[in-house]
């Protein structure tokens, strides 16, 4: 009789708490890839994409960087503490077992009876009493409706989600040290361009003052050369700054002080390589780590709000234990004392809050879902944008080529004009000013074509392995 009962119960507490509870939404994909990208090339586009630019010091200052570089060993922590979390959660899938020991003496002592009943000499009396104990104990919560196993799976979905993390943030520090390394050399051709002006503008003044002192020029001419020789000056100033906060921080993307600049010879600003596979966008989908990190990221919200839902539901707890305890260490395994028991316990009234949990983790994965939407749509504008820039960019720096030359040749003619006194110093000086910011210009507009076809690969690519993964 009171076996039905308690079976009554308990159907009665499954029935209560599926009443309350509600199936987890269905989150589907929200973004159509579209079937191409509006440019392409046909270099395959390789892992290690820094290594597409031929330059082996560069390649040896990424693998350093992804070896040293303390952001990314941040990052690397974060994914260990996220798996270890993951593999805790994972523990509460199976039953605990614990192991006790104890010891435990008492007695006392006493003077003797100072009574005089004769039966006792008056010496020191102590009795003692010890009992040993040794046990185990066992407990496990029956996953009935799944809970624990999503609990668990939401967490290595955020261990993963960490891991793209990790991944991200190798990609983002292998750009930051090829963009650097490029601007350093921009900052190297600058610098030699503005000393090779510096030297022309001091010829120029030599001259002006020599055709001063025999009459045939002002003395405002001279002023106007002196000026534009100072400004060539401080802009070699500037070039050499930009020098040294480059080489900075190249030095602290390779984990090193800053003045710790590694060897390195400077050279020119290279032409980019040809132009890559960009693939499809559908592809890119599964490539990029922070699509991936968004994808992870959606499917935890998916199992914490299944977990949430499962909450609902009864617990099936079961419990055990087994001693033995004697006052004789050769007895003590003897007598065993055993017990197994069983709990069902099913949430009635607890004024909203586990559906208060539920509202919040179905919000939770909606954002998720929605993050992941631009995400991608954010991977599908970056490419897009890096092709189109790179496009233009290309088309503007032909257009500067032609502008150089064009200025280098009206300097020069007008130059002669000015000696021959046809024309006005005015005129040359206008024209010398002109074609050295053109020939800054173009050394800035070669950087910015550089840089378009990092940001290119930095859209195209995945993640790649680092010798973190490998070792661990």
């Amino acid at each position: 009789m009171a076996l039905r009962t308690a079976l009554a119960v308990a159907l009665l507490l499954l029935a209560l708490a599926a009443g309350c509870a509600r199936p987890a939404p269905d989150l589907s994909t929200p973004v159509e890839p579209p079937p191409a990208f509006s440019r392409s090339g046909e270099a395959p586009l390789e892992e290690r994409w820094w290594t597409a630019f031929g330059d082996q010091r560069l390649n040896e200052l990424v693998e350093a960087a992804l070896r040293d570089n303390f952001d990314l060993e941040t990052a690397w922590q974060r994914l260990r503490e996220a798996r270890a979390v993951a593999e805790r959660a994972e523990s509460g899938l199976s039953p605990s077992l614990d192991a006790t020991a104890r010891g435990e003496a008492s007695g006392y002592e006493s003077n003797g009876d100072s009574g005089g009943n004769g039966d006792s000499d008056g010496g020191p009396v102590s009795e003692s009493d010890e009992e040993l104990r040794l046990g185990l104990a066992a407990e496990y919560e029956v996953d009935l409706w799944g809970r624990i196993r999503q609990a668990a799976e939401a967490e290595e979905f955020r261990a993963r989600a960490s891991m793209e993390d990790y991944r991200a943030a190798a990609l983002s520090l292998s750009a930051e040290v090829v963009r650097t390394w490029y601007r350093l050399m921009a900052a190297h051709s600058r610098l030699d361009l503005l000393r090779q002006q510096a030297g022309a503008d001091e010829k120029v003044l030599e001259l002006v003052r020599a055709r001063f002192g025999t009459g045939q020029m002002r003395s405002v001419d001279v002023l106007r050369q002196r000026g534009l020789l100072e400004s060539t000056r401080q802009r070699v100033h500037e070039a050499r700054s930009s020098v040294r906060v480059q080489e900075h921080q190249l030095a602290v993307l390779l984990g090193r002080p800053p003045r710790e600049v590694p060897e390195y010879t400077p050279r020119g600003l290279p032409n980019p390589p040809p132009l890559p596979d960009a693939g499809l966008p559908a592809e890119l989908i599964r490539r990029r780590p922070d699509i991936r990190r968004a994808f992870n990221r959606l499917r935890a919200a998916d199992k914490d709000l299944a977990a949430a839902v499962s909450a609902q539901y009864p617990r099936l707890s079961l419990t055990g234990s087994l001693s033995t305890a004697q006052n004789d260490a050769d007895q003590l395994f003897r007598n065993w004392a055993y017990s197994l028991a069983g709990e069902l316990a099913a949430p009635l009234l607890d004024g909203g809050r586990r559906e208060a949990e539920v509202d919040s983790a179905e919000a939770r994965a909606k954002q998720r879902l929605a993050e992941y939407g631009q995400a991608i749509l954010t991977s599908f504008r970056e490419v897009e944008d890096a092709l189109t820039q790179e496009l233009h960019q290309g088309r503007a720096l032909e257009s500067l080529d032609r502008q150089v030359e064009l200025a280098s040749r009206a300097s020069e003619r007008l130059r002669l004009e000015y000696l021959n006194g046809l024309r006005g110093y005015i005129d040359v000086l206008t024209s010398v000013t002109e074609e050295h910011q053109l020939r800054r210009d173009r050394i800035a507009a070669r950087l910015a074509l550089v840089e378009y076809r990092i940001a290119l690969y930095r859209t195209l690519a995945g993640g790649f392995a680092t010798g973190r993964e490998t070792e661990s």
